[in-house]
């Protein structure tokens, strides 16, 4: 209604029309599925790399107090620190390749899945625990058949929070030195004062992020199918 009725400048607010007619042109020029392709592997490498780091620290701290009281005042220290103000370090250290962009994309995820998974295994029944040492179960049969079952809604949280939180660092992931992905895309148009373009990549990386949301969520419910309540839960 504002760019339509000239509240607003079409420079400033370009109209649905205007945006929706953007997106067929990018699509029909192969322009949008290069830069989609590009942005989506680097979610995906990034994503899969943080949960990789973060449930074995988190397990780790869980199995050595030793080890949580030496290294958790640094990982504190580390989370309030924005991952976007570790990209000069993380240029000189990886390169302007996209071993940095990955990067940035893992330390957004990291802390929500690590804080997910530490969460969920500290606050499992002690009482559960002692069942299964009455029953003779190792150390590594408690953790695998009681304390990660136990923990996963609250796993399954950090694990979308964090998905959520590399579709919000891809931007900033691809400001520097890169050429191509969706967040490449839009600094792009900003720097070309297209202001539709800049639209057209929001709405893209919000459906993305919509899309592998429910993917995320529906492969959860395929291989755990009680944890429904928790997912509808993790969405609030």
């Amino acid at each position: 209604m504002a760019s339509t009725s000239g509240w607003v400048t079409p420079f400033l607010l370009p109209s649905p029309q205007a945006v929706f007619e953007t997106l067929v042109e990018l699509a029909g020029s192969g322009v949008l599925a290069k830069h989609t392709l590009v942005s989506l592997r680097r979610v995906a490498s990034g994503y899969l790399l943080a949960i990789a780091f973060a449930v074995p620290v988190a397990l780790l701290f869980s199995l050595s107090g030793a080890l949580r009281r030496m290294i958790e005042p640094l990982l504190e220290f580390l989370r309030q620190i924005p991952p976007l103000a570790m990209m000069p370090l993380l240029i000189l250290w990886l390169g302007i390749g996209e071993a940095q962009k990955i990067g940035i994309i893992v330390l957004s995820c990291f802390f929500p899945i690590f804080l997910g998974v530490r969460g969920g295994i500290t606050a499992v029944d002690r009482k559960l625990i002692d069942v299964g040492t009455v029953y003779g179960f190792s150390r590594t049969e408690i953790m695998l058949r009681i304390v990660l079952p136990s923990a996963l809604p609250s796993i399954v949280v950090g694990l979308r929070i964090g998905l959520g939180y590399s579709w919000r660092a891809l931007v900033g992931a691809e400001l520097i030195a890169s050429s191509a992905g969706l967040g490449y895309m839009i600094v792009d148009a900003e720097n070309l004062a297209r202001t539709d373009i800049v639209l057209a990549g929001i709405l893209v990386i919000g459906v993305l992020g919509l899309i592998s949301d429910h993917l995320l969520r529906y492969l959860i419910s395929r291989k755990a199918s009680w944890l429904s309540g928790d997912l509808e839960m993790a969405r609030a």
